[in-house]
């Protein structure tokens, strides 16, 4: 769980923060953190174009605005996400990665999708899939 400053208290500078001034919340309440940490080359940010990079970069700032809750909310084609079978996977999958782990696809360039997975309230984006062959769509 990510840790937050309680509404109405504001840390002054080199003040110290104290375990009661933090609420821990669950993951459906907190913003989305995003990592590119497992991205596969084949699939990364070096593929894309100057513009699908901006979109790129626009989607995780209009993500980020929301809660993980609100996401839920979302039509897939929006800024929601549908979940994609593991078995329609056309690329490597990280090693690391069990074998219950569900992948999910947000839109990130008009339709193309960005394809990762969720673990609490951090999104793992694996897969920029902007010529459409990681999976049948």
């Amino acid at each position: 769980m990510k840790k937050h400053l309680k509404a109405n208290q504001r840390q002054e500078k080199g003040k110290r923060i104290s375990s009661r001034e933090i609420v821990n919340l669950p993951p459906e309440q907190e913003s989305p953190l995003f990592s590119l940490r497992y991205m596969n080359k084949d699939y990364s940010l070096s593929q894309c174009t100057k513009d699908e990079k901006a979109a790129f970069a626009d989607t995780l700032y209009k993500l980020n605005q929301l809660t993980w809750s609100e996401i839920n909310a979302c039509p897939r084609h929006g800024l929601g996400y549908e979940k994609i079978a593991r078995s329609s996977i056309r690329a490597p999958i990280p090693s690391h990665l069990k074998e219950d782990v569900n992948f999910i696809a947000f839109r990130f360039c008009g339709m193309a999708p960005m394809v990762g997975y969720r673990d609490g309230a951090v999104f793992y984006v694996i897969w920029l899939d902007r010529d459409f062959t990681l999976y049948p769509h």
